[in-house]
């Protein structure tokens, strides 16, 4: 624990943690005006050179814009061919190695007694001042004793409890959907309906819902972290709104349990009834970082993983046909979309010891970088790769949720909602036709979409019509 997040810890009784945030920021921007801050890279968008222009150690998989030029496909098929573990020593975000095999990545990700998962599983690092923990960036033992605080969340007996909520919600946002007129994807669908679930699964005011999207967006995106393009002013609002709002949510939920009352079954009411997470209000940076990472967990594979599937269908039309022909493929059609996604593209380590991988010696103390997206599209391990394919066998054998200690733990979730999402889409809709390409986030990390313009044709006979909103 660092020093600030200790001090943190001892005045979070005093002092709110929102007060607090503020509190750095000032002195953070007064400091940086008088004595030179940290480096941040800054990222302005030209075009990429073609892999094949470049020498092999010149090859830079760090750039935001890989994803969005859609140069990531060539560029890590010739490491995977060429070098599949790959050092990269003068990259914005200092050097590290690709780890880009399927067999590869799921070795590291498989030995956190070899690659520790600690401070951070970004590329770069968090912005100075908000330097948050989360279990997802700490080794066992004590990422399984936060883990187990939270993850009964989407124990299989709550996620079939949720269930008929998520149908509900889902029935909501696309029946009020325009027909027959062009709207954006993302922002009716994927953020509506991914708002709606993480204010269920937080016991969050449901009419500030947008926020949990808004915050989550924000603390992904900073240059140094991701090669995003937010900056520390928004970054250091968005963080004290934030803790504002979740210390203020446990201590009315703590009021209200110590009046008598029940216990709920969301994320913060589970840590207070965990031992080891119980006063986690009175340590800010732990308790801001895990409720930040599990907004995260809960907005970006599920949101991108909707706006996917629908332009994985429009890509690959003859699968759409195969889908209305047989709506059973969903649940499959499901993992497919989520390997073909890749919704989060990477996570990142530190090498514990030198390890001997692939023909390459990885020193103690080396940045390792499992590259998910890659290792999802390895044709030593899935056949055609590249093709969207929902009848493909073993699509659930993909990299996207991880291996491991740090498997995703809300992968059930995820599925349940795309599956939902899906059986919902072909009881109102004959197509959904993309009109444009759509607009990719700026993230070496995220896999998003940030805009995608649609076009829907109603079924006809359809008791359930689409209406304009």
């Amino acid at each position: 624990m660092s020093l600030k997040s200790t001090a943190m810890n001892v005045t979070a009784t005093v002092i709110p943690a929102h007060w607090q945030i503020r509190a750095v920021h000032r002195f953070l921007k007064l400091k940086n005006a008088v004595f030179k801050g940290p480096y941040v890279p800054t990222f302005v968008e030209t075009p990429l050179p073609d892999v094949e222009t470049l020498a092999i150690e010149d090859i830079d998989v760090s750039s935001p814009f890989l994803f969005r030029q859609k140069k990531w496909e060539s560029y890590f098929k010739r490491l995977r061919d060429e070098r599949p573990v790959h050092y990269q020593k003068n990259s914005p975000f200092g050097p590290f190695w690709s780890i880009t095999r399927y067999d590869d990545i799921v070795f590291v990700d498989k030995h956190h007694e070899l690659f520790s998962a600690e401070p951070i599983i970004t590329l770069g690092r968090t912005p100075e001042g908000l330097e948050i923990e989360t279990f997802i960036a700490m080794d066992p033992p004590k990422h399984d004793e936060q883990r187990k605080a939270v993850q009964n969340v989407v124990a299989p007996k709550n996620l079939k409890e949720m269930e008929s909520l998520i149908r509900e919600r889902t029935r909501e946002v696309l029946d009020s959907l325009p027909v027959d007129q062009p709207f954006d994807w993302v922002q009716q669908v994927s953020i509506e309906l991914t708002a709606r679930m993480l204010a269920t699964l937080l016991d969050f005011p449901y009419e500030q819902r947008h926020k949990l999207v808004y915050w989550s967006d924000v603390s992904t995106a900073s240059p140094e972290t991701t090669g995003g393009k937010v900056g520390p002013d928004e970054i250091f609002a968005a963080a004290a709104d934030a803790g504002k709002h979740f210390v203020s949510l446990w201590h009315e939920k703590a009021a209200r349990k110590a009046a008598g009352e029940a216990p709920g079954f969301d994320l913060i009411s589970l840590m207070q009834a965990n031992e080891e997470t119980k006063d986690m209000v009175k340590r800010p940076m732990e308790f801001m970082g895990n409720l930040v990472l599990l907004i995260v967990g809960g907005n970006d594979t599920t949101r991108n993983s909707m706006t996917g599937g629908v332009l994985a269908l429009n890509q690959f039309p003859g699968e759409f046909i195969k889908l209305k022909e047989n709506p059973d493929l969903i649940p499959n059609m499901v993992s497919e979309i989520i390997r073909w996604q890749t919704p989060l593209a990477y996570m990142r380590r530190i090498a514990k010891q030198d390890v001997e991988l692939n023909g390459e010696t990885i020193r103690k103390g080396d940045k390792v970088v499992m590259w998910y997206a890659s290792g999802n599209r390895d044709e030593r391990k899935i056949e055609n790769p590249d093709v969207f394919q929902i009848d493909r066998k073993g699509a659930r054998n993909h990299l996207s949720f991880g291996f491991g200690v740090h498997r995703c733990m809300g992968n059930r979730l995820a599925e349940l909602q795309l599956r939902i999402l899906w059986e919902e889409l072909l009881e109102r809709f004959d197509d959904i036709k993309v009109l444009e390409e759509p607009e990719c986030v700026q993230s070496n990390f995220v896999r998003g979409y940030s805009k995608m313009m649609v076009r829907l044709s109603g079924r006809k006979n359809n008791k359930t019509e689409g209406k304009s909103p």
